[in-house]
């Protein structure tokens, strides 16, 4: 066998001995016997060709079966495929063991594949967390406006983690009785003299229904106060009821002028007839004389008679004027 044919056939010998070794990771069969974990062969081959990485597989076996917990791989290969994150799970599992909290694999693989981190949930549900709402700004019925901020203790509910609401929800409800709470006070004083009455009637309304944590308490972190509302809308409704009444006055004045324009024009017409009427009175006296029915002794009564009438109209006016002017003295002296 010459040369060349000998180094093909080392360099297939060799690619060949990388393959077996890839699909049959013996070295991981060898660390699953060891560590009590009942696995062959054939299942890692298997694993390879179904795309499922061994190793995640195998450790994941062997730290739960150290922890006592009872596991196949059937279900850990089944949760693999579905996108799930094995070892998150199987450290879920022990924690919640060790913790004498009642936690199913099925249960835990759903946590996980709703996209919830399992391990944390777990967590949380050991050691409670602590939410801090933003400031909730609400009005008592004195009008004068309160910012609170709470802090709000929660522990994860592992039965309602699938389909529960989240920390958003937790957040907006709380605000939502703070916002209540305050508005169905009477005073701010009172509020700010027992701000547990805010949380006691909080905690009664219960918050946490539905979601994936649960209340264990509400503590109203401070309580400040802000801007008095009630007089700021009592001046807007002022400032608004003014406008009005302007409205309706200049409406008023519009339709007086009017009226007054339309009597001016009624006057002036009465005056131009009465003008054309006075025209024709000398025709008429003429036409009177001339038939002889006017003689020249009435005509001096009529005359006497007209500059009586205008000599008492003369009087009343100046009557009338001295008593305008002697009213206006006296009102003057009042203001004085």
């Amino acid at each position: 066998m010459n040369l060349p044919m000998l180094l093909i056939l080392m360099a297939v010998v060799i690619v060949g001995f990388f393959i077996f070794i890839y699909f049959v990771p013996v070295n991981l069969w060898i660390t699953a016997q060891f560590s009590n974990v009942r696995i062959s062969l054939a299942q890692l081959v298997f694993m390879r060709i179904r795309k499922v990485p061994p190793r995640v597989i195998v450790d994941s076996m062997i730290t739960a079966t150290k922890a006592g917990l009872r596991v196949t791989t059937s279900e850990l290969e089944t949760h693999y495929l579905a996108g799930g994150h094995v070892p998150s799970v199987i450290k879920a599992l022990i924690s919640a063991d060790k913790a004498n909290i009642d936690l199913e694999f099925k249960q835990a693989a759903a946590i996980d594949l709703a996209g919830r981190d399992v391990f944390e949930a777990v967590q949380i549900s050991v050691n409670p967390q602590v939410i801090n709402t933003p400031n909730v700004a609400a009005v008592a019925q004195d009008g004068i406006q309160l910012v609170a901020r709470a802090r709000v203790t929660v522990r994860a509910n592992i039965a309602q983690l699938v389909g529960g609401a989240g920390e958003e929800t937790i957040l907006a409800r709380v605000g939502e009785g703070i916002v209540t709470s305050i508005g169905s006070s009477r005073s701010h004083k009172a509020v700010l003299e027992n701000p547990d009455m805010i949380s006691r009637l909080v905690l009664e309304k219960g918050l946490d229904a539905g979601t994936a944590f649960e209340i264990l308490s509400i503590d109203i972190a401070d309580i400040d106060v802000g801007s008095n509302i009630g007089a700021k809308l009592q001046i807007d409704q002022a400032n608004a009821d003014l406008k009005i009444a302007e409205a309706k006055a200049e409406e008023r004045r519009a339709m007086a002028v009017a009226i007054e324009q339309e009597m001016k024009a009624k006057a002036q017409s009465a005056r131009a007839k009465v003008i054309e009427a006075e025209a024709e009175v000398p025709l008429a006296m003429a036409e009177a004389f001339r038939s002889g029915n006017l003689g020249i002794m009435d005509y001096y009564k009529m005359r006497n008679m007209q500059s009586d009438t205008t000599m008492r109209d003369a009087i009343a006016d100046a009557s009338r004027d001295e008593v305008v002017h002697k009213r206006s003295d006296e009102e003057e002296e009042e203001d004085r």
